[in-house]
């Protein structure tokens, strides 16, 4: 799908770049909320299928609530970039409604660039506890034992996406009116 149709139509060729960049990140953090759905749901339907072998053949399960916890919490951290983008974030506003509107925007920028420096400390933190994992060949406590970068490597994922996305949102505020 090309970019074009993303795009508003501007006279600035300066600004090309940075609506290409806001298009791709929009794009990424969309699919990236897809990856989350579908994680989501395989995670519902893993339970299901545990209650179903548990109660009815009263079976042992071994892996169903591992799969299911490591899968909805990827789900929070794939999920966070829509949220920012979407502006889906749960946010206590009596302050920002109370001020005028040239502090309220720029209560936002500040705001969103903590958000960013924030997003950036926990993405290389994630990322070295994912590379430490994988370096080491660390494996989950749970009979089921999976190497423990595999539900470890969503967190700097989803870091590193609301990373661009806060960047984007930070170029689209300096592009605002």
């Amino acid at each position: 799908m090309p970019l074009a149709p993303a795009l508003s139509t501007s006279t600035s060729a300066g600004s090309q770049p940075v609506k290409v960049y806001i298009a791709i990140v929009e794009r990424l953090s969309k699919a990236s909320a897809g990856v989350a759905v579908a994680m989501l749901v395989a995670s519902m339907l893993v339970i299901s299928h545990m209650i179903f072998i548990r109660y009815v053949f009263r079976a042992p399960t071994i892996w169903h609530t591992d799969f299911a916890v490591f899968s909805a919490t990827a789900s929070i951290f794939l999920g966070a970039p829509y949220v920012l983008l979407t502006k889906g974030h749960v946010g206590v506003d009596v302050l920002e409604l109370m001020i005028p509107d040239g502090a309220r925007r720029l209560l936002q920028l500040v705001g969103a660039v903590l958000g960013l420096v924030f997003c950036g400390a926990m993405f290389w933190a994630s990322w070295l506890y994912f590379h430490e994992a994988y370096t080491n060949a660390w494996e989950t406590s749970g009979v089921w034992k999976i190497p423990l970068w595999v539900p470890t490597l969503p967190m700097p994922i989803g870091f590193g996406l609301l990373c661009l996305q806060y960047v984007a949102e930070i170029m689209k505020w300096g592009r605002a009116e």
